[in-house]
Formats: structure tokens, C-alpha cells, sequence
């Protein structure tokens, strides 16, 4: 077995591996049984705050099962220290993540399809499917109760012209496949009429681009020394910083046991930060269209998802990697190299002032370590980056890429709902949302949140020039309470405060978080994707802190009725004042396409992010030592 140095560290391919061992030593898989995830089983927090590297570290994994056969999910938890099988619980009446292996096999089951392959024929007169490209997509909770009991997929159909080029330019517009995953054979064709298929060619890869512009000249990144983080295992300590990378099927990219050293301790911050869910619901109502909205983390696996990421293109510098351990649905290893990238980067100044009447300057650059991964849901592309600063500043940023999910229009035809982007074809209105789950520890766990608006003073003798304003903190004391959407005309912000710790100036020590671009849903409410995505009806919500709730659409999204997560466990309007509380942050892009999005969209970017306030006493960055670059020229 692996040596692992932390309690929070993921699983080890071994630990993977012997959880597959043990639950089929305990009789728990058939022929039929899929492992649609095994991730670590963290330990309680207290365990994890009382760690100090010299107790034994007992390990649980916990992992969802699928039986094709009985269309039944269960859940287990699995001593690894112990050999032992602790629980065993059949969830009834939901659908699991579709797995690696789900979308690789429906793909074959389409192509294979004598009802695929005779709706394509009479549509376009191909009979050869080898070069059709079928991506799986969700089926939503849609179509008959016959539908919503059986585990579907609703795949998206394209046509390469030849097999290495980018099909995602044919989309066969009027043919929507509905796949049985259980018995992995095609329902049905739905046919919503006949569109020509795009004329143009758009292909972006290296070798089919004939017409390179003249190469910028070489920019290296280069640390004669090495890196200023150090690794143990999965435990990183930088620049007074010491955290934990987590990573897992579902989630992706987590942050764990965040903390900061001042005056000669370690002060929590963030316990642990992951995207708990996401949500791309499309804007066309045409039959065709109207069903399109991918819940990335819940039906696909972010972490099953990432990519292996390439030295010198994904990341630049000096590079540390680290892999995702999981497991294919039939359990054999799966371990995805450099699913982790860990650097430095230069990121300007920090702070400068120049004092005129000494002509002395003091300038101090800015460091950051962004530790990212990357995950290719079909088309589209999300980068996940973590920054950390020197001066204790968190930001989390994510980077939309990859190519549109685009339709076909008739000739010289332009739809209300999308843009044309090429002759014949064009990409649809859509909203992309992300939820933050923030298990803030600032200084312990007997945390509260206050909301902070910024409101002009009335007018009157105590403001004659009529330009006061101030700053006004209310502590939010329930769920109901603390459910808000952003305001740009209050500079709406919240502050996580830990009312028994105080600093210098005897105020609770706190770290503000600050939102970045957002926006609001546009479908109604009634809207099936908005039934099942609750989350996106608040930017802001703040709950106790519970190990079972750690996805804002509930375990399950896929294929559900709606009604789960957020909105569920914020009904019971509980406490959150002085007491271990979780931010959930969700932010929005809308995404009216232009024709430079095509046939790769360059990176948008959306994030946000977390600074210390009143939890120094100072600037934190004060005490970086003065440095000039010697590699820098004059040109």
C-alpha cells in the first residue's frame, strides 16, 4: 500500500483496488454490477484538526454501485484499515453518474443500431456509420414514467467528413437517438425533420491548419533554484501556506485543511472548497433543442472527466503533478496521469510606494501558486484553477473553453436563439452554472456570516455634502436569512467571522468573500432543468456544516424529479450563527455566442474570490523580501 502522510489525502490506486477486492469478496458484485465511484471516506474534522502527523491513519473509502440488471444503486462504506465491508444501503429510485464506460458503450450501441442506421439513410442516404460521432448526453426528466424509471441517455449525433476531422461542424440536426444504458440497446429515433448538413469544414487541430501566422519568439519560464513549495505526498506547504490537494470522480480538483502561518502557528481557513455541482442549460425551444442541459459534476464525473495534462502546454515552469486514482465501472484500474498541476507564477506587484522627498521606491512582486486541473465534458472544456497568494488572498477561477454545442439551420434561415457562426450552422443561447460548496474554518469552527451593504447616509446635518456612506454588516442567523442574490447597487459582499477570536483591533478575525461576473437564470421556474438545479435560485446560501450534504443538486441529479439538495436542506431554516457553516456560491455565465467562439472557443473567464479581512494585523505581504529578476533585458 501507498504510504499517506495526510488523513484528507485521496485514495492510492492500491486503496482502489483493494475496495474492488473487498466488496467482491463480500458477494457485492455480479456479472451486472457497475462501480460508478470509489472515493476516500473522509474522517471527521475534529480527527483531521487534532492531526499531527505522528497518530496512525485509518482509512475508509466510500463507493457507488449500479446493478444493470435490477436498475438498483447502492452505496457502501469500506474499512481499508480493518479489510472489512461497514455498510451496505440500496438507494431506490435514482440514477447514478454515467460512467466512462456507459459513454463509450452507447456510442457502439448507436452506431450499431438497425433503427439508427435506417432513420439515417432516409435522412441523409448514408448507410456507413463509421464516421458518425455520438456523444452521450443526459435524458433529463422528461417523456413517459415508463422513461423516467429506466436509465437513459438522449445522445447528440455528428458527421465527420473524414476520420480525424472535427465532426462537431455536421451536427445531424433531426436525429436524437434514446439510448436503455441498462440494456444498452437504442429505444427508439426521434425525428424532428430533415436539416441539410453544414457545408463548411472547421478544423482547428495542429495538423490540419495550413496557414500558421509567424511564431511569437520563445518565452521560457525558468527557476534555477527550483520551487518554492515543497510536496509530501499529497500535502503542500508554500510561502506560509500548508493545504492538502484532494481529487475524486465526481468532484474533480478539491482543496483541504487550508491554512495560514502567522507568528509562529498555523491558522485554518478553509477546511475544504470543491465545485459541488454545475448546470449548462440551453435556450432553444425548438423540440430538438429544448432538452439540452448537462449537470457535469453529478451525470458525467469531473473527475473522471480531467485530463492528462501535457508539460509545457497545459502548464508552464517548473511542475509538480499529481495523478487521479479511480477505477473503470468493472473495476479495473484507472488512474489518470497528471490530473493535477501545481506551479508558480509571477503575477505583478503585489504593493510599491515610492516616498518622493527620499526618491526611495519599495516595490515587492507578487507570487501565486495555482494548482488546476482540466475536465473535457464532450465538447466543452472547463479549466478549474486554484490561486493562492502571499498575502493570503484565495481565488478560484474557472476557464470555459472547447468547442460550442452547435445546430444545423436551413440555408439562408437565422434563428431568435442562437447565433450563426458558419454557413448552415449555428450555436444556441445557453447559461453555464457552477455551485462552490466553502467549508470555511476561519481560526476554528464557530463560525457566522455577515452580508455587507454599502447604502449612501440619508441626507440631513449629519451629511451636508451629501456624500457619507458606510459599510453596514448584518449577521445572518438562518438558512431563509441568509438565501441573497448579488446587488451591484449595495457592492453586496459576505464576511465569514469567527466572533471568538479577535484581532489587534478587538474585532472577530474574518475573511471576506468577494463575487465576481454573475448572472441569474432566464427559463422559468417551471422549467424542468431549474426543478432539478435548486441551487441556481440563490448566488448565496449558507448551511451547517454536514458531511452528507456536499452537492447542491443533491447525490443524484441525474434523470431526478427536482426538489433535492439546497432547497431541501435549507427548508429546515437551521442555525448558522456562532457554530461550523458552509458557503455555497453560484455564479453564472450567459453565453450568447459570437462567430470568434468558432471553431474553438477562447477561454472565459468567471470567478471569485476570498480575502483576508481583520484576520491580520497587517499586510501579511509586508515582510517579502525585496528582488529583481536577473533574466529581465531592456529591449
Amino acid at each position: 500500500m501507498a504510504t499517506i502522510t495526510h488523513p484528507l489525502e485521496p485514495l492510492a490506486a492500491a486503496e482502489v483496488q483493494l475496495t474492488v477486492s473487498l466488496l467482491k469478496a463480500a458477494g457485492k458484485v455480479t456479472p451486472t454490477t457497475r462501480f460508478i465511484s470509489i472515493s476516500l471516506k473522509e474522517p471527521a474534522k475534529a480527527i483531521v484538526h487534532a492531526f499531527t502527523g505522528a497518530e496512525p491513519i485509518r482509512r475508509e473509502a466510500f463507493a457507488v454501485l449500479f446493478d444493470n440488471a435490477t436498475n438498483s444503486c447502492y452505496e457502501t462504506t469500506v474499512s481499508l484499515t480493518d479489510r472489512t465491508v461497514l455498510t451496505w444501503q440500496h438507494v431506490p429510485g435514482v440514477q447514478p453518474t454515467m460512467s466512462v464506460d456507459e459513454q463509450i458503450e452507447c456510442e457502439q450501441a448507436v452506431l450499431a443500431s438497425p433503427e439508427f442506421k435506417a432513420a439515417l439513410k432516409r435522412q441523409y442516404g448514408i448507410e456507413d456509420t463509421k464516421l458518425v460521432m455520438v456523444d452521450i448526453w443526459s435524458a433529463g426528466n422528461y417523456g413517459s414514467e415508463e422513461d423516467r424509471t429506466r436509465r437513459l441517455a438522449r445522445p447528440l449525433c455528428f458527421l465527420r467528413t473524414d476520420p480525424t476531422d472535427n465532426g462537431y461542424a455536421k451536427p445531424i440536426e433531426g436525429l436524437r437517438p434514446v439510448v436503455d444504458l441498462n440494456a444498452m440497446q437504442v429505444l427508439r429515433v426521434e425525428e424532428y425533420g430533415h436539416w441539410p448538413l453544414p457545408p463548411q469544414q472547421a478544423n482547428y487541430a495542429a495538423d490540419r491548419i495550413t496557414n500558421f501566422r509567424a511564431a511569437a519568439k520563445p518565452l521560457e519560464i525558468i527557476q534555477p533554484e527550483g520551487p518554492s513549495f515543497t510536496v509530501e505526498g499529497y500535502r503542500v506547504r508554500w510561502q506560509k501556506w500548508d493545504f492538502v490537494i484532494g481529487f475524486n470522480a465526481r468532484e474533480g480538483l478539491t482543496l483541504n485543511a487550508l491554512a495560514y502561518a502567522d507568528s509562529g502557528r498555523m491558522r485554518s481557513v478553509l477546511y475544504r472548497g470543491s465545485l459541488s455541482e454545475m448546470v449548462v442549460p440551453y435556450g432553444d425551444p425548438a423540440p430538438q433543442q429544448a432538452r439540452k442541459n448537462a449537470f457535469d459534476a453529478g451525470e458525467y464525473g469531473l473527475g473522471y472527466c480531467a485530463n492528462s495534462l501535457e508539460l509545457g502546454c497545459d502548464c508552464l515552469g517548473y511542475i509538480k503533478y499529481f495523478d487521479g486514482h479511480l477505477c473503470t465501472s468493472r473495476g479495473d484500474p484507472l488512474t489518470i496521469k497528471n490530473a493535477v498541476c501545481m506551479h508558480e507564477e509571477d503575477y505583478g506587484i503585489l504593493w510599491k510606494h515610492t516616498d518622493r522627498r527620499l526618491n526611495a521606491p519599495e516595490v515587492r512582486r507578487s507570487r501565486r501558486l495555482v494548482i488546476s486541473s482540466i475536465a473535457t465534458v464532450e465538447n466543452y472544456e472547463y479549466g478549474f484553477f486554484w490561486y493562492l497568494y502571499q498575502d493570503g488572498n484565495i481565488q478560484f477561477e474557472i476557464k470555459l473553453t472547447g468547442i460550442l454545442s452547435l445546430g444545423a439551420l436551413p440555408p439562408g434561415v437565422k434563428s431568435p436563439y442562437g447565433t450563426v457562426i458558419a454557413p448552415q450552422l449555428y450555436a444556441p443561447n445557453h447559461q453555464h452554472f457552477f455551485n462552490m460548496r466553502l467549508d470555511l474554518d476561519i481560526d476554528g469552527t464557530a463560525n457566522s456570516v455577515q452580508q455587507i451593504d454599502v447604502v449612501p447616509d440619508e441626507l440631513g446635518p449629519l451629511n451636508p455634502f451629501e456624500n457619507a456612506f458606510s459599510a453596514r454588516a448584518c449577521v445572518v442567523a438562518t438558512e431563509q436569512e441568509a438565501k441573497a442574490r448579488l446587488n451591484i447597487e449595495t457592492a453586496r459582499t459576505w464576511k465569514i467571522i469567527n466572533p471568538g477570536v479577535l484581532n489587534a483591533m478587538g474585532d472577530p478575525v474574518g475573511y471576506k468573500f468577494f463575487p465576481g461576473d454573475n448572472c441569474c437564470p432566464f427559463a422559468s421556474k417551471n422549467a424542468w432543468w431549474r426543478k432539478r438545479a435548486g441551487f441556481v435560485e440563490n448566488h448565496v446560501w449558507v448551511t451547517p456544516c454536514r458531511d452528507e450534504e456536499r452537492h447542491a443538486a443533491g447525490n443524484y441529479p441525474n434523470q431526478s424529479g427536482g426538489g433535492d439538495g439546497l432547497p431541501l436542506w435549507t427548508a429546515a431554516n437551521r442555525s448558522i450563527t456562532d457554530t461550523d457553516v458552509v458557503l455555497w456560491y453560484t455564479f453564472g455565465h450567459t453565453h450568447i455566442a459570437r462567430p470568434e467562439d468558432y471553431p474553438v472557443m477562447p477561454a472565459a473567464y468567471i470567478g471569485f474570490m476570498l480575502k483576508p479581512n481583520g484576520f491580520f494585523s497587517e499586510n501579511p505581504g509586508n515582510d517579502i523580501p525585496p528582488g529583481m529578476s536577473h533574466a529581465s533585458h531592456c529591449g
